[in-house]
């Protein structure tokens, strides 16, 4: 029986190159990025931390503004009904008007009747309306903090008295109150921002390096392409 030979592969026939196993495999964080891109409900979840953080802060100043407001409203007398029931019931209406903006984003967000990226991003938990909120509420406090200061100082040379002192203390209380809202507003947007810009600079040098990368993949294959070629003509 004759011996098989071995004969050397067919000059000028191409060879199929190997599939890549550096870039042919898909990144999970990418196809879980694509599937959020797609499916605007989960537009309202893609920062839970932030939310997180800005639905507290909202809960804080409800049940502050709001224990606070009927505190002052349930302990007037005739002696300080004015400074009473003003501050009162001004930190009463803040608190509904914190607790109604949390209703209607909650609303708009069980009826999807949303879709557009810029509008969830403002209305969302952690968005642009809760730091708004924040701030036109650290203002309003400060206000009238201010006031009952400026109230208590005036009235408090001729004739100092228990109602000057409650007046005195429930306006140092707004004025922290509301100093620490409208900082901790600003310490916020100015995390927000640098955040942003550093992953934007991590996006640029992610896509440079992508870039680098396959084109060394490209010129590697190239070079085993053109070893190959000669090795078969040789």
């Amino acid at each position: 029986m004759p011996e098989l030979q071995h004969f050397p592969p067919t000059v000028g026939v191409p060879r199929s190159p190997a599939p890549s196993t550096g870039g042919g495999q898909a990144d999970p964080a990418q196809i879980q990025h694509s599937i959020m891109e797609e499916q605007v409900e989960l537009w309202w979840f893609r920062e839970p931390g932030k939310s997180l953080l800005c639905y507290c802060v909202a809960v804080l100043l409800i049940l502050g503004c709001g224990l606070g407001g009927v505190g002052l409203l349930s302990t007037t007398t005739s002696v300080s009904s004015e400074w009473r029931l003003g501050a009162g019931t001004s930190l009463c209406l803040l608190a509904l008007g914190i607790l109604l903006k949390q209703l209607l984003s909650s609303a708009v967000q069980d009826m999807n009747c949303v879709r557009s990226r810029r509008r969830i991003d403002m209305l969302k938990s952690g968005g642009l309306s809760d730091l708004i909120v924040v701030l036109t509420a650290g203002s309003a406090m400060l206000i009238c903090g201010a006031a009952l200061l400026h109230l208590a100082l005036v009235n408090h040379m001729p004739k100092p008295g228990q109602a000057l002192n409650d007046m005195y203390i429930s306006g140092v209380v707004l004025l922290t109150g509301g100093g620490a809202a409208v900082a901790g507003a600003g310490v916020y947007s100015a995390a927000v921002v640098l955040l942003e810009r550093t992953r934007q600079g991590r996006r640029l040098m992610d896509r440079v390096i992508s870039i680098f990368t396959v084109s060394g993949q490209m010129e590697r294959q190239a070079r085993r392409e053109t070893t190959s070629s000669l090795a078969n003509l040789i």
